[in-house]
């Protein structure tokens, strides 16, 4: 395995357990026996850091890990495609709406990271409706995952910004 492959695979898992423990570290329950948690800002890094399909597989990985260790084993195969999901077309818009000009990277932030959510929101609702059974009871669970959705965006555009000013990271990775 070449060093550029290995350092993928590294990053990955690093990222992976990131979003677990980011998943885990603050848990406020909702209505529809779930909860808001960090973990969107663990996925957007994700996304943004690794690149679509490095930072889907991380993140959905580390999500369904988190749902697992949490008690929530029912959520974990659609934790897995949503935040899955979520992180490719994330990174599928930040590359293709970040340049190399520093100008463009946080309107490709704000806007993937909303489009991301989005994914997350639907994604959990019908999730809940179809697969669990919940019909439209699963509308309870909406406004929670928004909230949980915009404090995920701006947390990751925090936490990149901090990354990106200290050369931490590459903004724009290869894949």
């Amino acid at each position: 395995m070449s060093r550029k492959k290995m350092h993928r695979l590294v990053l990955s898992g690093l990222f992976a357990a990131l979003c677990t423990v980011m998943t885990l570290v603050i848990q406020v329950p909702s209505p529809m026996q779930g909860y808001v948690n960090l973990g969107d800002c663990g996925v957007l890094l994700s996304a943004w850091i690794l690149g679509p399909i490095s930072g889907a597989g991380a993140a959905g990985v580390g999500s369904m890990l988190a749902d697992l260790l949490s008690g929530y084993p029912h959520y974990a195969l659609g934790t897995l495609a949503i935040k899955g999901a979520m992180a490719w077309t994330a990174g599928q818009l930040f590359r293709r709406l970040c340049s190399k000009d520093a100008p463009r990277l946080l309107p490709a932030q704000l806007v993937s990271g909303l489009v991301g959510e989005a994914i997350m929101t639907a994604g959990y609702f019908g999730y809940a409706w179809l697969w669990l059974g919940k019909g439209l009871a699963a509308a309870a669970s909406v406004p929670g995952n928004v909230m949980q959705g915009f404090f995920g965006v701006a947390a990751a555009m925090a936490v990149y910004a901090m990354l990106h000013k200290s050369h931490a990271l590459f903004p724009f990775p290869e894949q």
